[in-house]
């Protein structure tokens, strides 16, 4: 092989794995092939990939954190304002241009594939977004961190405008799926709020009081990297659900 083609294999090679990577995830995650995948497909699958990369940092990161037994840091707030994730990883990792080439190699518009993304709904203020900047600063300065929210259902509003005036509508980001979560639901936790006292009397003729629950919830990660270091850190938000224990009213 001349000095050429020695300098160019790996990056061939690269290319080639982020391709396979992105049809695998269009065949296998989604279930599509290229007739019936759509843009929003595209994008999908193109998030999975990148996931992939960021699920390996991830799990080392917090191997490292119980190997070294370090104090850390959890991070509560109401807010997250995280924006979009594809581009911001992209970024962080690195990896924009590699991908950018493969993808177009592929006929796709990858500024397009941008534009699906929503954003995630996790907040309506500065305070939300300088939660995630203090998220990112210290997955840049390896501190080990975690950040716990709320993973809210609907966003601050969906903005549309009807005759030169703004509509304001439900903003349900979740109506698709959020390729950057890894969903945790054997990690239940009751949810003490609302619910109803039931008072019933037990094989001793006594009466007893009970507090009934109505909800569940479980952690759902979302993973994002440092631009700096390896350090991948997540923001797991607790996502509400009945409880089979839900008695009629």
């Amino acid at each position: 092989m001349n000095e050429y083609d020695a300098n160019q294999a790996p990056e061939l090679d690269n290319l080639i794995l982020i391709i396979k990577s992105f049809l695998e995830h269009i065949e296998y995650t989604l279930g599509k092939d290229k007739y019936t995948a759509t843009r929003y497909d595209a994008f999908n699958a193109l998030a999975y990939a990148v996931r992939d990369k960021l699920v390996e940092r991830w799990l080392d990161t917090q191997q490292a954190y119980y190997n070294s037994d370090n104090k850390r840091v959890y991070y509560i707030s109401m807010e997250f304002l995280i924006g979009r994730s594809l581009i911001n990883s992209l970024i962080n990792l690195d990896i924009l241009e590699d991908f950018r080439e493969a993808i177009t190699s592929l006929g796709y518009d990858f500024e397009d594939i941008f534009d699906e993304e929503q954003e995630a709904g996790l907040g309506n203020g500065g305070l939300g977004r300088l939660a995630a900047c203090f998220l990112d600063s210290m997955a840049t300065m390896s501190i080990p961190a975690y950040g716990y929210g709320i993973r809210y259902e609907y966003g601050i509003f969906r903005q549309k405008i009807v005759d030169g005036a703004q509509m304001e509508l439900p903003d349900n980001w979740l109506r698709y799926r959020n390729p950057w979560e890894l969903d945790r639901q054997e990690h239940l936790h009751p949810v003490k709020f609302y619910g109803r006292v039931l008072t019933t009397t037990n094989k001793f003729g006594k009466t007893v009081r009970e507090w009934s629950i109505r909800k569940m919830s479980w952690p759902w990660p979302t993973i994002r990297p440092s631009p700096v270091t390896r350090t991948t850190r997540s923001t797991p938000c607790a996502c509400g659900a009945p409880s089979r224990a839900v008695t009629s009213t």
